[in-house]
Parts: structure tokens; sequence; C-alpha cells
């Protein structure tokens, strides 16, 4: 019977579980802390700051399964995805790790073990690779017993990795897998040849050096692991099928696209090759949603909307699907992976929400953008237009490269792949330049983190901590001694009660202080793991490392950031119950004068919800029930119902709190004692961010309680003005809303009589141009929309006639030109407005028969409209 991918993946952890390892959940596709990436696209990326040094943690070796995208930036090869047999934008990576505890020869044993004896792969069809100079990894693959000739030597370029130009590095050995039928065509020519016929299907890293700056390699204190191996690509070799396409883990999604569009599944047609771009973005599509990565217009949300409309794309116009159907496949994904990954069944009904929008909202952009590629055509005079030009449509409006190949192709032009794939590649760099500026971690702190203990943080118990001893001070990246009256600088101390700004919540202000000296803290923060740093001015004498000094918060700010946290776990927990459990944090700011609560949720807020999640959360805050805090193991919490946070990053041993019976969330923050400390709470805006994202701002205690007090004086000030009671303010406005929007009407109504009595005149008087009637006036104060009525009501009595009108409007100019309904083949008012849009600095189109423009030189306003008859009498030439 043929094992399942799913069946792999388990015994890859039940293997190195009985092989001591701490077995680690995927982190979410939403990478932790990390702005240099995109997504998740590594087993390693979770562990990074374990493997610098950075952070510790409770196990020395480690196994994951880990969710993957890799699309956009350095890994971009989206346009091949369904094109081969084994590029896809989601994968999983299996892979296990050390962490200075065992290294080569464990590694090169493990991996040999579970290939050979678990998995029972033949060993005449695997291959080894290790570096050039790599002796040892040579010898420790004979001696498990792989022969002398298929250990092969690559040069760096094959065979060693690194994680930057500078800093951890070292060789590598990889697995490769003939896939042939004919062993005897086999041959170490094929190894990292071209074509599939031999394929890496693992990779041992081995970090063993650093590199500096000038390129030198000094050995590694406790040099480390990092193993990947590709479920899809090894579950293709178990399943002795050619394509990662053909498993079990993605094939019954591309028969499940067969279906919906009514054609058969062929690998080498088109059709196929569309069927499996599908399939493939599905699941990138479904996954990412789940871990709360929402499409949109920036980052990783641009690089998701790419992909979910190339999916669309090739849905719509390649298997001429016509009705909305990417929802439903990636629903198929969410039940075919939901016993791994049981987040993607909780998300499903937000996913298909947030998938149903974007098609909707791609198949009017091709609507819109396909004129645009025709407006290119024509400004390009006849010729083939420039490749940066073809790839500014597709990376900013979505159009397809496909659909742009297909509609040259009609037109009688060849298609440069390679050319307009340089030129996507030079904007993709721009790009990808642009996300990855980002502030690194300071070198200075990584030398104190691995030189100091970690700071022990007190701030859960107190906010004031004695004899807190100064173990250094930074001042412009630099150790000093001392810190004298009005400088500034940093400072690390032995312990703290100061909160460095985590979560969200932002980090404790307050004063360090001795006999002699006065120092204000502005500012905490924690750039590395356990290094708690104070950003400090010396207010009064000066400050010196050996010191000991009482280290005080702020407890009156630090108390209404407390408030405002705990009622953020309120806010989060109302809005699931309110909404529905597809709402994610998507970002916050606890600060003592408000909270900010970011969301994933496809609607605004009605009256209705906003009124009982304010309900709620002020039930829980009367309720006065304890805020329980407690630390346990990450999978015990995880397990235990408490919430994860996206793009949070936890130890192994992990600080739950939880309101009984309402809340339970991962955090390390600082909250009440209690909910009835918060006071009241009360919601103040509901924004959208983003698509598929909402901002919340909310206030509590004292601050809640001054917002009622100010909108009670103001709602006594309207009451005491129109001389109501509270409860009858509203229809009173509604009644003098209607009155002011009645004796607005009137007045529109007026003026356009008033302008139209101006304009009996000159109606009669318009120009005649090759038999054509032309008018082109001015009018004034007249709404848009009575603007337009005005040159309908004109070209009808003109006949068969052009009528420009212009007037001045919130201080620019404004332009409609009507053209009467005969004429609409030798004369479009889009392109006449558009020429006199220009000379009034503006902009403008529309239809043959109307259209309209604007421009922010009113001075020129007469000129655009003397302009006009010349303008027709030139097209009526041309025509």
């Amino acid at each position: 019977m043929m094992i399942t991918g799913h069946e792999i993946r388990k015994s890859f952890l039940d293997y190195f579980a009985r092989h001591g390892h701490t077995i680690v959940r995927s982190s979410p596709l939403l990478p932790a802390n990390d702005p240099t990436l995109l997504f998740a696209n590594a087993g390693m990326n979770q562990f990074k700051d374990v493997f610098l040094g950075l952070e510790k943690r409770d196990y020395t070796k480690a196994a994951s399964s880990q969710k993957c995208i890799r699309a956009g930036g350095k890994h971009n090869d989206l346009e091949e995805v369904g094109k081969t047999a084994r590029h896809h934008t989601f994968f999983e990576m299996l892979g296990n790790f050390s962490f200075g505890d065992y290294f080569k020869e464990e590694a090169i044993v493990y991996a040999w073990e579970f290939l050979l004896k678990e998995l029972k792969l033949p060993l005449e069809r695997l291959w080894f690779t290790v570096y050039c100079e790599d002796d040892e990894a040579a010898e420790l693959w004979k001696k498990v017993g792989a022969p002398q000739d298929r250990i092969l030597r690559f040069d760096e370029k094959d065979n060693f990795w690194q994680m930057g130009e500078t800093g951890p590095c070292g060789p590598c050995t990889e697995i490769h897998y003939y896939t042939g039928e004919d062993l005897n065509r086999q041959g170490p020519e094929l190894v990292n040849g071209h074509g599939d016929d031999c394929i890496e299907i693992w990779n041992l890293v081995f970090m063993q050096f650093n590199r500096d700056e000038t390129r030198k390699l000094t050995p590694l204190p406790k040099p480390s692991v990092d193993t990947g191996m590709g479920l899809e690509r090894i579950t293709a070799v178990m399943q002795g099928v050619k394509s990662n396409y053909d498993t079990d883990l993605i094939l019954p999604i591309v028969q499940y696209v067969s279906e919906l569009c009514g054609r058969r599944y062929d690998y080498s047609s088109s059709d196929g090759m569309s069927m499996r771009v599908i399939a493939d973005h599905a699941r990138a599509t479904a996954f990412a949603i789940a871990d709360g990565i929402l499409p949109g217009n920036d980052g990783r949300s641009y690089v998701l909307r790419k992909i979910m409309r190339r999916a669309i794309y090739h849905g719509s116009h390649r298997l001429g699907m016509r009705d909305l159907f990417f929802h439903k496949v990636t629903d198929f994904v969410a039940h075919l992976m939901a016993v791994p990954y049981p987040e993607l069944l909780a998300s499903r009904n937000f996913c298909e929400k947030v998938v149903e929008g974007e098609e909707r909202r791609f198949r009017h952009t091709l609507e819109t953008c396909l004129p645009r590629f025709y407006d290119l055509m024509e400004r390009s005079g006849g010729q083939m237009p420039k490749y940066k030009d073809l790839a500014r449509l597709y990376d900013t409006y979505g159009l397809p490269p496909d659909l742009m190949k297909v509609m040259l192709q009609q037109q009688g032009y060849t298609f440069d792949q390679q050319c307009f794939d340089e030129a996507i590649a030079e904007l993709q760099n721009a790009q990808a330049v642009a996300y990855t500026a980002v502030t690194r971690t300071r070198e200075i702190y990584q030398k104190l983190a691995e030189r100091l203990p970690k700071t022990e943080f007190t701030g859960y118990e107190t906010t004031e901590t004695l004899a807190a001893k100064v173990l250094t001070i930074v001042s412009n990246d630099k150790e000093v001694e001392v810190l004298s009256e009005g400088q500034q600088g940093e400072v690390v101390l032995s312990k703290t009660p100061f909160y460095a700004e985590s979560g969200g919540q932002i980090g404790d202000s307050g004063v360090l202080e001795n006999a002699n000296t006065v120092v204000a803290v502005v500012d905490t923060v924690s750039p590395v793991s356990g290094l708690i740093v104070h950003k400090v001015k010396v207010k009064q004498g000066s400050l010196n490392v050996g010191d000991e000094v009482a280290a005080l918060v702020d407890s009156e700010r630090r108390r209404r950031i407390m408030l405002n946290h705990t009622a953020t776990h309120l806010l989060h927990a109302a809005l699931k119950e309110v909404l529905g459990n597809h709402v994610k944090q998507a970002g916050s700011l606890v600060a003592p004068d408000r909270l900010r609560f970011d969301f994933t949720h496809t609607a605004a807020l009605t009256q209705e919800e906003i009124t009982e999640i304010e309900r709620l959360v002020n039930e829980q805050i009367q309720r006065n029930v304890t805020v329980t805090k407690q630390e346990m193991e990450l999978e015990q919490a995880l397990s235990s119902g408490a919430v994860a946070l996206f793009g949070e990053k936890y130890s192994s041993r992990v600080r739950v709190v939880t309101v009984p019976g309402f809340s339970k969330e991962l955090c390390g923050g600082t909250h009440v004692a209690y909910t009835g400390e918060i006071g009241l709470f009360k919601l103040i805006s509901d924004s959208s961010i983003s698509a598929g994202v909402r901002r919340i701002e909310a206030v509590t205690g004292p601050v809640a309680i001054e917002r009622y007090q100010q909108a009670s004086e103001i709602l006594d000030g309207l009451a005491h003005t129109f001389k109501v009671s509270w409860s009858d303010l509203q229809t009173q406005i509604e009644k003098l809303q209607q009155q002011l929007k009645q004796a607005e009407a009137e007045v529109s109504a007026l003026k356009l009589k008033l302008a139209e009595k101006q304009l009996a005149d000159a109606a009669e008087s318009a120009l005649s141009i090759n038999g054509i009637k032309v008018l082109a006036r001015r009018v004034e104060q007249l709404e848009r929309s009575a603007m337009r009525r005005l040159a309908d009501e004109l070209s009808h009595k003109l006949g068969s006639s052009v009528v420009v009108l212009g007037m001045e409007d919130d201080g620019k100019a404004a332009l409609v030109v009507r053209v009467s309904s005969d004429l609409n083949q030798k004369i479009h008012a889009g392109k006449i407005v558009k020429q006199l849009a220009a000379i009034v600095g503006g902009g403008g189109g529309g239809r043959p028969d109307l259209a309209e423009a604007g421009g922010r030189e009113v001075a020129k306003l007469d000129d655009a409209l003397q302009a006009a008859y010349a303008t027709v009498e030139a097209m009526l030439s041309q025509g």
C-alpha cells in the first residue's frame, strides 16, 4: 500500500522524537519579528536567533515540518510554477536542527537511517555530495555505508551555505535520488546537472564558521546543524511519480479543478499547466490567509495578491470558468490539509470571503487594465511596446504576461520572455531592496547578549527595584564607562522592573537614581532576546558602570498601560464572539492614553455589532474577576486553548494570561490583577487599513470617563440649542438635514434655470464647423451634475453638435464635453476633454458622447474653452 504524504511527515517527526529531538510546530507563514522576510521560507527561520546566539531555548535539538512560501524578492519563481515538476509557491520543509549539540557525524547517521531504514529507499539510487574541502563529511558517509564512487565533491556554489555576506556559514552535504527507470543510465554527471533524472532530496548544513568582513573564516565555539527536506519532493520519490503535482498532497486539488472547469487533466497540455497553477496557488492562499496574511498593495500582501490573481486569470481566461471559482478551491485545500493543520478549517469561512472578494476585484481589474494595454499599444505608434512598460502593467495592474503574450501575437509582435523577465527582475529587485532596507539588530547588542547574563525582569511583581547594578553603558554604539549630566545613552541593568516594548505594549519610562544621580528613562526596548535596554538621559550627577541604582517605573503611566492591555485581550475575545472565529489580531498598540487593535475582517462594524462588543467587554469589567497569569510549556498552552498571535515569536515556555470563561492568550505583557480595575471601555473608531484588515481604537479608565463627560456636554449643548430632550435630538437633526437638503435642491434648480436663461441666446450663436454646431461657454456656480444636465439640454436643442462647458469649482477648473450621438463615429468626447484638460493642467476622460475633466490652473479655463473650436475642427479634418 502506498505511503501517504501525511504519513511521511509523521514518520519524520516520530523518528526524530525517538532520538531526543523536541518536536516544534510550524511557525506561521507571517515571520515573527523579522522584517527582512516576506514569508517564512525555510525551517530554520524560527530558530534564526538561536543559531545566532541571540536567543536560548530549553532544548538543544529540534525537528519540525515548516510551512513555507517562496515568492517575491530573492526566491521568486512565480512564473515557473505549474510549468515544472517541482516549482511551488507553498511547500512544507521537513528539518532537524542542532543548536551546539550534535554535529556532522550524528546528522549524517540520522539522515542515512531515516532514508534507508525508515523509508527503505534503495541505496543504488542515492548519491551524496560534499563540499570539496570537507574531508570529514566524505569519510562519515563512507563510515555509514555509502559507496566511495557515490560520494561526490562540489565547490562553494553547490555545497557551501551562508546566512549572509558575513556571519554563520559552513559546508553542506546533499543527498540526491536517481528517478530514472534504467539504473544503468545514472552517473555522477547527472548530480547537480540539467534535467530531473537526479534530484536533491535532503540538504544538511553544517554551521561551522563565522565569516567576517575580510571573508576570513573563524570556527564557531558551538557548531550547529540545519537540515531541510521538501515534503512534496520526498513524497514524489516514495510514491514513484515524476512530478510533485502527482502526489496525494496536490493531485486531489488538481483533479478538483478539473471537475470545476469540466476539462480533462492532461499533464502535458496547457490546460494541465493551468490546473497545476491553480492547485499550487490555492495552497499558498489558504495557508497564508489562515496565518493572517491578506492580499493588499504592499510587501507580502502584494505578493499574495499576485499569486491569487495569477490563479484567477488561469481559471477565468485559460480554463474558461466564467463564475467565481477560486474560493471553492481554497476551501477544498482546507479540508484536504485539515488534519495536520486544523487552523485551515477554523478560518475557512473568512478565507472564502477574502478570496471571493479578491476574485471579484480582479475580474473588474481585467476590465480596467485591458484598456491600459490597448492605450499602451496606441502610444507605441505601431512599434513593439517597451518591456519596462509591459512589466509595469503586470506588476502594477496585475495584467498577466501570458495574456499580454497572446494579445501581442495577435497583433503580429513577438513576445521575448527573457526581455520581459529582465524587466520584471529590475522592478522586483528595486522592491526587494526597498523592502529589506530595515534596521537590523545592531552589532553592539549581539555582543552584549553573548557576554552579559539575561536581564532579570521584576516588573510583573513591582514597579520599583532597589539595588539594581549597572552592567554596561552604551553611547553611539560603543560601550563607555560613564554618562555625565546632560548626556544620553543606553543602560543595561542586572535586574529591572521596566517593561521593554513588545507585543504592541510600549516600553516603560521612569527614573534610575541613587544618592548622587538622577537619570530619566525615556523608553525601554529589548533588541535581543534576554537583553533589556533602558534609553536614558542623565538629569543630575553622573552614571557609572558598576553603580547601584533604584529603578523606578512611572507607576501611573504603567497602570494606564495595564488597563489598556487587559482591555485589548477582552476586545479580542469579544470580536471573536460577535464576528466569528476568523478574527485574528493583525497588530496592536497599547499606550497609556488609548489602545489600537488591528484584526482580520472584511466589513465595517455595524452599530449593533459595536454596541454588543462594548457590552461584552464592559460586562467582563463589571464581573471584576481575577486575571490569572501562568507560565507553562508552549505546547501545553496551545493545547489548553490559549490564543497565539501571528507575527509573535514564542519560547518553549510561555506566559498565559486568562480572564476565566472569556479570554485566554499567550502574552508577556503587564496586566491588571482584576478586570474591574479597567473601570470602563469605550470604542471610539472603526476603520479599514487594507483589504480584509480593520482597525479599532478604544479608550479605558479615566480617559473613557473623560470621553463620556465630553459627549454629555456636547449633547446637553445641542439639546439646549434645539430646545429638545436628548431622546429627541436625533429626530430634530434628521428633520433639519432634510430641510437643508430640500433647500439645496431648490437653490441648485434655480441656478440651473438661471444658467439656461443666460445660455439661451448663446446657443443661437453657436459656431458652425463643417455643418456641425459647436458651443463652448463658461457657466457659474453649478453643481457638476447640473452642468452635465445643462450640456445635455443644449445638445438636444442644437441637434448635431458639440457642447463644451467650463466653470470654476472649489478653486479648480471643471470641464464637460457633450457630443450628440450621431457624431460619435467622427468625434470622441473623451479625446476632446483630454486635450482641453491639458491646458488647465489636469486630466480627464469619458465616453464618446460624454466626458469630464478637471485642472488646477483655473486662470486658463477661458483659453481651454476657446481651444475647443480648433480641437473639434482638427478632429473633423482627420476623419
